[in-house]
């Protein structure tokens, strides 16, 4: 079971936040080259970015189990990772929100922004708090591998004291 678990978790994790990262890092530029414009392509990530903040709650749940059953032998790591699941999850409700209040200033049916400079500065908190939301999903993962090392290391034979 242990196995199931950690292939889910990493599962959930790469198609959350991986697909987030290529998304930002290639599909966003070559889009807006191919379609001619940022807002252009903001027409076809404000559909997408639904999808990832599903992809954001199966993978909260999925690491929310993990976290929970890994036996973890240091304290301070084991209150980092739900820390950092809090602010995940945080992260996740506030996009949320900005999604809607960002939809609110659109005209879906001229394709049109409806108030410029109020969804700006708005678009700019969402770019701001999908970073927050990336770094700390990374050092999840990595505090996660710390996690999953120290509780294989309990399992091990060497550490039952068996020669």
């Amino acid at each position: 079971m242990m196995m199931v678990r950690r292939f889910l978790v990493l599962a959930a994790l790469m198609f959350w936040q991986g697909g987030f990262t290529f998304y930002g890092a290639v599909v966003v530029p070559i889009g807006s080259e191919i379609l001619g414009s940022h807002q252009e392509q903001g027409w076809i990530t404000r559909s997408v970015t639904n999808y990832l903040n599903l992809a954001g709650i199966v993978a909260l749940g999925v690491s929310a189990w993990d976290i929970a059953v890994t036996n973890d032998s240091v304290v301070w790591r084991r209150r980092l990772r739900w820390a950092l699941w809090a602010v995940l999850l945080l992260t996740l409700g506030l996009l949320a929100w900005l999604h809607l209040r960002l939809d609110e200033l659109l005209d879906l049916d001229l394709l049109r922004i409806i108030d410029r400079p109020h969804f700006r500065n708005l678009h700019n908190w969402y770019l701001h708090v999908s970073t927050v939301q990336w770094s700390g999903s990374l050092v999840l993962i990595a505090t996660t591998l710390f996690a999953w090392r120290s509780e294989d290391w309990q399992h091990s034979p060497r550490a039952a004291g068996e020669p």
